[in-house]
């Protein structure tokens, strides 16, 4: 709030920060492509052999795909079937290079032809599905040479993770920088339409936590939802109050094989990869963050556009760093995909750490059913 009370004392001086801003965004632009990159192929990578992908690593993902897909659609029906009004457009679409996608362009665009220039431009779906397939092909080479390969990547992982973490610490000089610019330039009405975009998330997340994944939970895994919830508790309260899937990870494990007595190689396995890339409630966010900030500068967003956004939240969230406001740094992939204007991130963010206590949980909640879910189908 800061930011506000800024453009209202000084609103001369609260234009000059855009400089400011304007770094902290590219410190995100910077990290991001590799963060994601490198994220997905050390999840991959570091699975025994081809044989335990096939057994654990197939099924896992799919259902870490299908639940991320599933929350990030139920975040655009819930923009869509609850009517809400911004109040003012902040920029004229006109100076926006907004994309205009066609099945064609869509499908040829998804397949990377040079992947260096994908990595220097940041189309992340290339350096997705290139991470995916490289992943891939390193669990077929020497022994020897596989552990070299995936012995390296982990440590520049935690590298690129600490270098994350570094510029998370900007956060609030950044977020004060662009939310004083933007306040400043365009007026305080574009503040208040914040309650409306908090309350989607809301409803996205709480819809999806109760009866997308609690149907998944009675009808795949067999269980029922609230007992398994009870059985699980203390690790969502951890995760609601670190909102850090990582720091939550020792106590998911812990209640998944003592209290939901789910096999230890199952949760070893499945609860580490889902806290890497099983992000439901961030993708949603990301999803509800695009359509409320498309409306709010006035963007129309085609259906191929809104495909974008599925496809983008979704492989997104997989590479997201399993840290508090993890999706900030996610969040440029999903609004750079479709021609949105990064400073709109600004006003989000406001509200960020907030829903990132709701978002993390529902993620926690989704691998610990993850895991129910999988161990049921392991051979």
């Amino acid at each position: 709030m800061k930011g506000i009370q800024c453009r209202v004392y000084i609103p001369e001086i609260s234009l000059n920060f855009k400089i400011l801003g304007d770094i902290f965004l590219s410190l995100l632009k910077m990290i991001v492509i590799p963060l994601i990159f490198v994220s997905i192929f050390v999840s991959i990578s570091n699975l025994s052999s081809v044989d335990e992908f096939k057994d654990l690593g197939i099924k896992a993902f799919i259902y870490y795909l299908f639940t991320t897909a599933l929350a990030v659609i139920t975040g655009l029906i819930v923009v869509h079937v609850f009517p809400f009004h911004v109040n003012m457009q902040v920029q004229n679409t006109e100076s926006l290079n907004i994309q205009k996608l066609t099945i064609e362009g869509f499908i040829n665009n998804l397949i990377p032809s040079n992947i260096f220039e994908s990595f220097a431009e940041g189309k992340s779906i290339h350096v997705i599905l290139f991470s995916i397939l490289l992943a891939l092909a390193v669990l077929f080479i020497n022994q020897s040479k596989k552990e070299v390969v995936v012995k390296f990547f982990d440590g520049l992982n935690d590298a690129l993770l600490i270098i994350a973490k570094w510029i998370i610490y900007l956060s609030p000089v950044g977020v004060f920088a662009l939310i004083a610019y933007v306040v400043a330039d365009k007026g305080l009405s574009v503040i208040f339409s914040l309650w409306q975009y908090v309350l989607l998330v809301l409803i996205g997340i709480i819809w999806h936590f109760t009866i997308n994944l609690g149907l998944i939970a009675y009808f795949i895994g067999k269980i029922n939802p609230l007992k398994y919830f009870n059985q699980v508790k203390e690790a969502l309260l951890i995760a609601f109050s670190t909102c850090s899937s990582s720091a939550t990870l020792p106590v998911s494990i812990e209640v998944a094989e003592k209290k939901a007595k789910i096999p230890k190689k199952t949760a070893g396995f499945i609860l580490p990869l889902g806290a890497t890339v099983n992000m439901d409630g961030t993708a949603l966010y990301e999803a509800v963050a695009a359509i409320f900030i498309a409306h709010l500068y006035g963007i129309d967003l085609s259906l191929f556009q809104q495909i974008i956004i599925v496809l983008t939240a979704t492989f997104a969230s997989i590479g997201a760093a399993a840290i508090p406001s993890a999706g900030l740094i996610t969040m440029t992939l999903v609004f750079t995909a479709v021609g949105l204007p990064l400073e709109g991130i600004a006003l989000i963010v406001a509200v960020d750490r907030f829903l990132d206590m709701f978002r993390t949980t529902t993620n926690v909640w989704g691998d610990l059913i993850g895991a129910k879910v999988v161990s049921r189908f392991i051979k």
